[in-house]
């Protein structure tokens, strides 16, 4: 009954869009939230890089390691990601980003103190826990900061920081393991003696904890295009979508955005599972050191990645100039087929240099992706949703690429193959079917992608 009456003394309203922050403050954002970013693919990948020597002080095999790199992580950080999109939703957004950065850093920094395999797998899943505020939360201000027009190169500089990161962990990592060659214990002040691998993670864990500071200086950006309430009082306060809207908003769009979603699942499991291992392929089948290997991969993921997002952001800023409405989805099925050749020939061709060479052009095309289908999806509902919209994407291409992804390559290698060198065709098989299932999910998202925005303009125009 009360809140019947609170409702009658409420009046519902088209925000008229304010205007967007200024150059600076809308760059600024992009910079503070693309570090954070990249820390957040650091702590995330570092693993990676460790698989040798964190295999052999717990005693674990493959594939207990791939549950390390994967469904430890992908656990809390797909499942939280829903309640904390919501959140994005409706709260002060850099605030909860804040909150998650340090969640993730104090996980992290734990990592370094660990002494099972147990220990460890619990940590990893808090590190989830702190990550799943971040993109869903990120993406949303992105959205609120700059026009349409402007957004593409916007979100692929942020996307960048998934390269910038994961290249700089082995890139960084690989630094300070050589530096620790020849050292099996690492005396600490207060910790004791360690080991180089735990280093590591304690130093990772307080860079994040510092840079939550950081965080708090962003300022929350207006929401765009959303409704308010406005009480008698002249308070405005934006509308909180009922999580029943959301579904049925979703359900009535819901080829275009599985199709989008699935897609980058598959996709996911291409970006997981190769990240995971080609550490590791190029130390058993190219007899690379594991400090030489992460310099070569973390390279080709800082430079190639990042360059790979840039022209994406580029081709579908061009294609929106020319009235392309689906110019991210386009994106995504050109940048699938030109990864398909060298991604089937870098694991098998028996000279070193001309694998490394093609796994900088995968790399490439490998980056293309990830930013345009979640700027998609983004594009596809309203302001109160998008946050919520986001991370149900994410939940499903989580759950799937980065819980799939490295287990199933660590599968194929164990029990179809049987041996440590039959990584190179696990690289092959699992990847390779993964694009296939990408193309043909992006392709039937493309069709019908423009009949959803249409749908999108028409329920904005009906609710107002």
């Amino acid at each position: 009954m009360v809140r019947a009456e609170e409702r009658n003394r409420q009046t519902t309203a088209t925000v008229v869009a304010p205007d967007y922050p200024s150059t600076y403050w809308a760059w600024y954002t992009v910079a503070i939230l693309f570090i954070a970013y990249i820390l957040s693919f650091i702590d995330r990948q570092i693993l990676s890089l460790l698989v040798a020597p964190v295999r052999r002080d717990l005693g674990i095999t493959d594939t207990q390691m791939s549950l390390l790199l994967g469904l430890s992580f992908a656990l809390f950080y797909s499942f939280l990601g829903l309640p904390l999109g919501r959140l994005a939703d409706r709260t002060n957004r850099p605030r909860l980003i804040a909150t998650g950065v340090f969640t993730w850093s104090l996980m992290t920094g734990g990592c370094g103190l660990v002494h099972s395999y147990w220990q460890l797998f619990l940590l990893r899943m808090g590190v989830g826990i702190g990550e799943a505020s971040l993109s869903p939360t990120a993406y949303s201000m992105i959205s609120d900061s700059f026009p349409a027009a402007k957004r593409p190169m916007a979100f692929s500089i942020y996307t960048m920081g998934i390269y910038v990161g994961s290249g700089s962990a082995f890139l960084f990592g690989a630094l300070l393991l050589r530096a620790f060659t020849g050292k099996e214990i690492v005396q600490l002040p207060i910790v004791g003696a360690s080991q180089p691998w735990q280093v590591l993670f304690l130093i990772l864990g307080t860079t994040g904890i510092i840079c939550t500071l950081v965080l708090l200086t962003l300022r929350d950006p207006s929401r765009k295009e959303a409704r308010v309430l406005q009480s008698q009082g002249g308070k405005a306060k934006v509308e909180r979508v009922p999580l029943r809207s959301v579904f049925e908003f979703l359900n009535q769009n819901r080829t275009t955005f599985l199709c989008l979603s699935l897609g980058l699942a598959m996709w996911a499991i291409i970006a997981y599972g190769s990240s995971a291992w080609e550490i590791t392929f190029l130390v058993r089948n190219h007899h690379l050191s594991a400090s030489q290997a992460g310099t070569f991969y973390g390279g080709a993921l800082m430079v190639c990645g990042a360059l790979g997002v840039m022209a994406a952001g580029k081709i579908a800023s061009s294609l929106m100039a020319c009235g392309r409405r689906d110019a991210y989805l386009r994106v995504a099925v050109w940048a699938a087929i030109a990864w398909l050749l060298p991604g089937i020939l870098y694991p098998v061709v028996p000279n070193t240099t001309a694998s490394i060479i093609l796994i900088y052009v995968c790399t490439f095309f490998r980056g293309m992706p990830t930013f345009v289908i979640l700027a998609a999806v983004l594009d596809l509902v309203p302001n109160a949703m998008r946050g919520q919209a986001t991370a149900l994407c994410i939940l499903v291409v989580t759950l799937i690429g980065l819980g799939i992804g490295p287990t199933a390559i660590a599968l194929v290698t164990d029990h179809l193959f049987g041996y440590d060198a039959a990584v190179r065709y696990s690289l092959v098989i699992v990847p390779v079917l993964a694009c296939l299932l990408a193309e043909i999910f992006f392709l039937k998202g493309l069709r019908s992608y423009v009949t959803s925005l249409d749908y999108l303009q028409h329920w904005l125009e009906r609710n107002v």
